[in-house]
């Protein structure tokens, strides 16, 4: 099962920070079993959607250059208050430091202006065919595949919010 937990790009400056929403829904599928009677996003979608935010930020930063983005390493991980239906999950992430192919991120979530999540993420980034030449039209199915989703994701961002995400 996969999870695309950002709903939007509100704001994008390649090689430095990224701003993105996760709207949480009562019919997210995880809600059911987390926890009966008092619904709450799992911390490790929080974890999860800071990721994903960061690792959209790569991709654009190096104009979708790689195929395969893989968290590294999380460090200084705080989970500080519950995410329930309803909220808006507003995540920031800002590039720390690169050194090739791994990127520091620190990263967090808001509700309401109050810090739920924060964590230093090390993301990695590599095609497949650096390992085996084979697999280098599956790297360019998977670049496709991003580039089809950012798409799509730039226009779901202009229609919620009247205007295109900085690029």
């Amino acid at each position: 099962m996969r999870f695309s937990l950002i709903d939007g790009i509100e704001e994008i400056v390649p090689d430095q920070s990224i701003s993105a929403i996760k709207n949480l829904s009562r019919a997210e599928e995880y809600l059911a079993d987390h926890f009966p009677g008092f619904p709450v996003m799992p911390g490790v979608m929080m974890l999860e959607a800071l990721v994903q935010a960061s690792a959209w930020l790569m991709r654009i930063s190096t104009d979708f250059e790689y195929s395969t983005t893989l968290l590294n390493e999380t460090k200084a991980l705080r989970f500080k208050s519950f995410v329930a239906p309803g909220h808006k999950l507003q995540i920031k992430s800002n590039v720390f430091k690169t050194n090739d192919a791994i990127w520091t991120f620190k990263a967090s979530g808001t509700v309401d202006g109050q810090e739920v999540v924060s964590a230093r993420l090390l993301l990695k980034q590599f095609n497949l065919a650096d390992q085996n030449d084979q697999w280098r039209d599956i790297d360019q199915r998977m670049i496709a595949h991003h580039k089809t989703i950012w798409n799509e994701m730039q226009l779901l961002s202009a229609r919620d919010h009247g205007a295109n995400a900085s690029e």
